[in-house]
């Protein structure tokens, strides 16, 4: 029986791995391994990447164990130039023939458009795989990039952490090849502390159920799941539950090798502190797992993961117990520290806090901070206890800082300047702005709920971005220390949630003049406007992107403008559902015929007594009653309505096209013609720039 393929073992064996590195690692070996495999010509049945911290592993099933041949056809000079009249080569024909190794009796004739050429065929066989593996092991374990890669020894390679073995089989056989010092071989190891000798493959067949023999489990699904059952288990029989956290899970899942959970407690006396509190240091820093009673309220229990077996999980537990008792007493004592004066009197020490080397202290901040919240008050529509509140929570909103608590948790700020100010007496709608003006953290994060928790949010946002553009340090590629781009994404979707007509413009101009004056700026106000402009313009294609809209259609509004949100995305909702619209060929007709020519255009100027025809009478008379109707949509919004009525236009322009010459050699006559026109394209760009439109794919 001929074989003719068998499976591909690949094992990185390293020192253990910090647990981001891993997910984003897998993913790059088996997007690279599909390519290179795909580019060696080898086909196979499935392709995958498996990990622990301790291995990178990559399994290919049913690999060939040929390439498959190579055939391509290479083109040559044309037929007239290759052969002479009687049919005989040139030398062109020979010099083309020698170049590519084949004869020239075996060259081809194929048109090409209407002139002929020659084609020299060229053949390469297959080469066996394991000529082939070799080289494709080096060019996987280099290949993979890691976010802080070391270098050890004196070898001239970085990877995530050392190299300490490499597995690579196909099939029976070793694919032979060196790496970092290391010859690659068929003997892996077990886990670190469940076993001592290390583990020879006869085959990668057995390579899954021998890892899970020496108390590896190394496909991470198998593992995390394994983990969310027994963390379930435990929770339940310890009279809780746990909820869903599958950033935390993933997280212990790249931790462990074999993963064996289990319950700790602590002092219920702790139970009185702020459940963040205890929740931080629990998540956080130990990477266990709260238990929840029935009523939601946190228990004085916790779920840990060892990485083990079952055996001394007293020793364990107890350990772990130890471990949570010492940051709970911390966290404690700096509560009850910080409760000693109220946050307001905590204000002033945020002289001493650097905010930016230029651009001040977090003082300098709250100062700007607070005039800012103050304007944007204002444009929202705050009513007078809105307002009261939004400066006075701008007054108090860094001040957590400053505290011993955030000091040693910042994950707590803005959560613990909530619990100070309501322990200072301030009002809850005072505490609640002050926790939500860091809203959104992280994409997908809530929205801040209360206008001034909005307001606060925008602002402290908003300074940021302006502040950081001004003096030059705007976030480029994947550089963005100062996490501008989030904030600009809170900033969009805020103002797009809560329909507020505030514009982009102003909003920049009122934050730089919070600048001017007080600190060195490199960038001048307008430079800064037009900067922050396309930067808030790239966040909006995203954000528009994410909610379905084809790319041509955003960029039409887009094009017509963006300076408010709320405005923008009305008109963007409106020519999505119009482009479905019978009448939108018209619109899109009309508008290209009037906006090419227009271009020309030197005044905007209808002047009615040069009017000569009466089909540009007539379409004059049309754009006057199509401006009005136009005006009074605008004036709801309602943009369908203003481009249903443009549309209306095709017939008058139709006619207008058919009687009269614009380009006329009357230079008047001419520009009152391109005035016409350009005053029908104007009216549509108020919505949309519908030269943006591709035609080919009107399903928005």
């Amino acid at each position: 029986m001929t074989i003719n393929a068998q499976d591909y073992l690949l094992e990185i064996g390293v020192e253990e791995m910090p647990a981001r590195f891993l997910e984003s690692a897998l993913a790059e070996l088996k997007d690279n391994a599909a390519a290179l495999f795909q580019e060696q010509r080898l086909s196979y049945k499935r392709l995958a990447a498996y990990g622990t911290p301790r291995r990178i592993t990559l399994y290919v099933e049913g690999l060939a164990i040929h390439q498959q041949s190579l055939e391509m056809e290479v083109k040559g000079p044309a037929v007239k130039v290759a052969y002479k009249s009687d049919g005989s080569p040139t030398r062109a024909a020979e010099g083309f023939a020698r170049s590519q190794g084949v004869a020239v009796g075996d060259l081809l004739k194929k048109p090409v458009g209407h002139v002929e050429y020659v084609f020299a065929v060229k053949r390469e066989p297959g080469r066996p795989a394991l000529d082939v593996l070799p080289q494709a092991g080096v060019s996987l374990i280099s290949g993979l990039h890691f976010p802080k890669p070391m270098r050890w020894g004196d070898l001239d390679v970085r990877f995530a952490r050392p190299i300490r073995w490499i597995v690579s089989l196909f099939g029976p056989d070793i694919v032979e090849f060196e790496f970092a010092g290391l010859k690659a071989g068929r003997t892996t190891r077990g886990h670190r502390f469940l076993t001592r000798e290390a583990v020879t493959l006869v085959s990668p067949q057995e390579y899954f159920e021998k890892m899970r023999s020496n108390y590896v489990l190394v496909d991470p699904a198998e593992r995390k799941q394994a983990i969310w059952q027994q963390v379930q288990e435990q929770a339940r029989a310890a009279g809780g539950r746990v909820e869903e956290d599958e950033e935390l899970l993933s997280e212990v899942n790249n931790l462990v090798e074999y993963p064996t959970a289990l319950v700790g407690e602590f002092s219920r006396e702790y139970l009185g502190l702020p459940r963040e509190v205890l929740v931080t240091p629990m998540r956080e820093h130990q990477r266990y797992f709260p238990v929840l009673g029935p009523d939601g309220a946190l228990l004085p229990k916790f779920i840990a993961v060892r990485n083990g077996k079952s055996e001394h999980l007293d020793i364990v537990r107890a350990g772990n117990e130890k471990v949570l008792r010492a940051r709970l007493a911390d966290a404690n004592f700096f509560y009850q520290e910080d409760l000693k004066t109220a946050l307001a009197d905590k204000v002033p020490a945020l002289k001493k806090v650097v905010f930016q080397e230029t651009l001040g202290t977090i003082y300098d901040k709250v100062v700007r901070f607070g005039e800012l919240a103050g304007a944007l008050a204002v444009a929202m529509g705050a009513e007078e206890k809105e307002l009261k509140d939004t400066l006075r929570a701008a007054y108090l909103a860094k001040a957590d800082l400053v505290t011993n608590m955030v000091f040693e948790f910042t994950e707590l700020q803005g959560i613990m300047g909530r619990e100070y100010a309501e322990r200072s007496g301030e009002e809850q709608s005072v505490a609640t702005a002050i926790y939500e003006h860091y809203l959104p953290r992280f994409a997908g994060d809530q929205l801040p709920a209360t206008l001034p928790g909005k307001i606060l949010s925008i602002a402290d946002k908003i300074d940021n971005i302006v502040g950081c553009f001004a003096i030059g340090i705007q976030p480029s590629g994947s550089q963005d220390p100062y996490a501008l781009r989030r904030q600009a994404l809170g900033i969009s979707h805020i103002l797009l949630e809560g329909d507020f007509a505030l514009s982009l413009e102003k909003l920049v101009e009122t934050a730089y003049r919070g600048y001017e004056g007080k600190v060195r700026l490199k960038l001048g106000l307008t430079d800064v406007k037009e900067e922050v402009a396309e930067f808030f313009k790239q966040r909006l294609r995203g954000i528009f992107s994410d909610k379905g809209y084809s790319y041509d259609t955003i960029e039409a509004v887009l094009a017509a403008g963006f300076d408010n949100f709320s405005d923008t995305l009305l008109r963007l909702q409106a020519l999505h559902s119009f482009r479905q619209n019978q009448a939108f060929g018209n619109l899109l007709t009309a508008f290209i015929r009037a906006n090419n020519l227009s271009k020309n255009a030197g005044t905007r100027a209808i002047d009615p007594s040069l009017l000569e025809d009466a089909s540009e009478k007539g379409l004059y008379e049309s754009l006057l009653d199509i401006k009005q109707k136009v005006y009074d949509a605008q004036m709801k919004q309602d943009y369908q309505a203003v481009l249903a009525a443009i549309a209306t236009m095709q017939e008058p322009l139709e006619s207008f096209f058919n009687s009269v010459m614009v380009m006329v050699e009357d230079e008047k006559v001419r520009a009152n013609r391109l005035a016409l026109l350009a005053g029908l394209a104007a009216l549509v760009k108020q919505v949309a720039d519908l030269g943006k439109i591709v035609i080919e794919g009107q399903g928005a």
